[in-house]
């Protein structure tokens, strides 16, 4: 049975494939359009899924949409009242998401559709590969509900209390973000990355903004925020009881804004750890899964990890809305079949991966500027080492790309954490961003408790954590002794793995900075073209495309032209076989 799962229309457009239970592709749809946090239908993605496992739409049983349009335009219609042009608006959309997948991706058989909650529920405990778990989903709103308590038992899922909007800790947060001068749905880790450098001194303040009420509930004071309206999200009230007016985006950074930061993050961990603990009295569970917006923030996990009630946690990879194609995919596969998927959520390559003859074009249409390594790995792995060794910075481009927010060693940057001056130069040369903001290591699993209090498994970076290792890591090591490590093992990832292994040969570290293959505004890249861009208009030295392995200096002048010329054509992707 094929399931398309579909999460789009508002942000993080994605589509997954499962197949017998068996999640087979998934990818978001910004990389393909390179349109960053594109909400629209799944189209591209669409398309690579089925590409990916030799489907046509005729072979397609159901597509699954992760959330109850009916139920929305409720919410919707109650926040914009008796205005009659967004009630009109409001009105149209609820049909949209029929409509579309009707008509643009031609499917005529069964649609089901599942509660936004219900789908971030799912997609947390039917990967998680556990048969019995409490269920968390924290973000800005669904439909209604903004946060949900649940337990997970084998193909049951039941979600037996909720937070309803407008009291929502996502839209909290978000509030937080837009008064600080970041972009709400886009920019909310800024602020978790910046709270380590401030103080909690606002916090009795921010708890003025909400109030935690018995069980699961908790209430904000809507006098201090304008969302409902739909005008913006905090009011003025917020900046006098703050004391000062608003950070435009280009202002400086200022104490001030850290220690905002700080007490917003503070409220957050707290209020969490409150109700992560009425979970688990609740369930008397041993295991958490949670889902949602509000489970990317790193730091908070951490916390829950460490200070909660539970033994075990499971956060779901792509945690915020990109995610609830999994959940959907997932639902109607119990719906249809009774049973709960059989898939386990041990990786995130569920992206494209590209023909070598592909690869091979492109790199000729460069002229000589590419070293070929094909069949000789041992020897491209040294020449990066010495790369990196001597302090240059490497875009990795390795197999199927990742699904979710995170690179995790197909489409990354690469940077030796003992180097003093890697962060800075990155910040400001390649990523062309805030100087402000942490990288995370990439680390051989059997190695990581050597150098991080992590005494587990952390392969999706997920969970911040102090570092205790007997190196001077500066590249990685956040301002308040923290990192957001993800450990690599050779199952999962055996070229990035034995990259880690030469390096850690060399130099004793068993670990690389690893951020995304991007640069600040746009996706990591999907295509070889992607990166081969990215790579000349970034400040990175090398490129490893795959075999070939790209230096700076020896770009031909007219690089640009003839990228483009290939980049026009579509990429070709590697077929089912190759990958398995």
């Amino acid at each position: 049975m094929n399931i398309v799962g579909i999460s789009a229309l508002y942000h993080e457009s994605a589509c997954c494939l499962l197949q017998d239970g068996r999640l087979s592709a998934a990818a978001m749809e910004e990389r393909f359009t390179r349109i960053k946090h594109d909400p629209r239908l799944p189209v591209h993605a669409f398309r690579y899924c089925l590409a990916a496992a030799g489907l046509t739409i005729a072979d397609v049983d159901c597509i699954a949409w992760y959330e109850l349009p009916q139920k929305k335009l409720a919410r919707q219609l109650w926040s914009v009242g008796s205005q009659p042009d967004a009630a009109e608006t409001a009105h149209r959309n609820a049909a949209l998401p029929e409509m579309l997948i009707r008509e643009r991706l031609g499917h005529t058989g069964p649609l089901l559709f599942f509660d936004h909650h219900r789908s971030h529920a799912a997609s947390a405990f039917f990967y998680s590969g556990w048969d019995r778990a409490a269920v968390l989903t924290v973000d800005g709103v669904g439909e209604w509900a903004t946060t949900t308590y649940g337990r997970g038992l084998d193909a049951a899922l039941d979600l037996f209390e909720e937070v309803r909007f407008p009291h929502s800790l996502g839209l909290l947060y978000a509030a937080l973000t837009a008064y600080l001068g970041f972009r709400i749905n886009s920019d909310e880790y800024k602020v978790m990355g910046l709270a380590a450098y401030g103080e909690p001194r606002f916090a009795d303040r921010i708890w003025r903004l909400i109030s935690d009420r018995p069980g699961g509930q908790f209430e904000l004071d809507m006098r201090y925020f304008d969302f409902v309206a739909g005008k913006s999200m905090f009011s003025p009230v917020l900046a006098d009881l703050l004391g000062q007016p608003p950070r435009e985006p280009h202002d400086s950074i200022e104490a001030f804004h850290q220690d905002v930061a700080a007490s917003v993050q503070h409220v957050l961990e707290a209020l969490l750890l409150r109700k992560v603990r009425y979970l688990h009295q609740r369930t008397g569970e041993r295991r958490l899964c949670m889902a949602g917006g509000v489970a990317l923030n790193s730091v908070a996990n951490g916390r829950i990890r460490r200070e909660g009630p539970f033994d075990d946690l499971f956060i779901q990879p792509a945690a915020g809305d990109a995610g609830g194609c999994l959940g959907a995919a997932a639902l109607a596969h119990v719906q249809l079949t009774g049973r709960r998927p059989d898939t386990s959520l041990t990786h995130v390559l569920l992206g494209p991966q590209f023909e070598p003859d592909g690869v091979a074009r492109l790199v000729q249409a460069t002229g000589p500027a590419a070293q070929d390594f094909r069949g000789r790995e041992n020897a491209l792995l040294e020449d990066v080492v010495d790369r990196l060794v001597a302090g240059q910075v490497v875009g990795w481009f390795q197999g199927r790309m990742e699904f979710g927010p995170r690179a995790l060693g197909a489409r990354s940057i690469l940077a030796d954490p003992t180097d003093p001056m890697a962060r800075e130069r990155i910040n400001r040369l390649v990523k062309q961003r805030e100087l402000f903001r942490p990288f995370a290591p990439s680390v051989l699993t059997d190695h990581a408790a050597a150098h991080f209090d992590l005494p587990h498994p952390s392969p999706f970076m997920l969970e911040t954590c102090a570092v205790h290792s007997p190196l001077a890591l500066p590249a990685i090591t956040h301002v308040d002794g923290s990192a957001r490590p993800q450990t690599v093992d050779a199952a999962t990832t055996p070229r990035f793995a034995a990259l880690l292994r030469a390096f850690y040969r060399r130099t004793g570290c068993p670990m690389l900075l690893n951020t995304s293959f991007n640069q600040a505004g746009e996706p990591i890249v999907c295509t070889p073209a992607d990166a081969l861009f990215c790579f000349v208009n970034s400040g990175l030295d090398v490129l490893v495309l795959e075999d070939w392995l790209f230096d700076r200096v020896a770009m031909p002048d007219n690089w640009s032209e003839l990228v483009a010329a290939w980049g026009s054509e579509p990429p070709v992707l590697a077929d089912a076989a190759s990958r398995s």
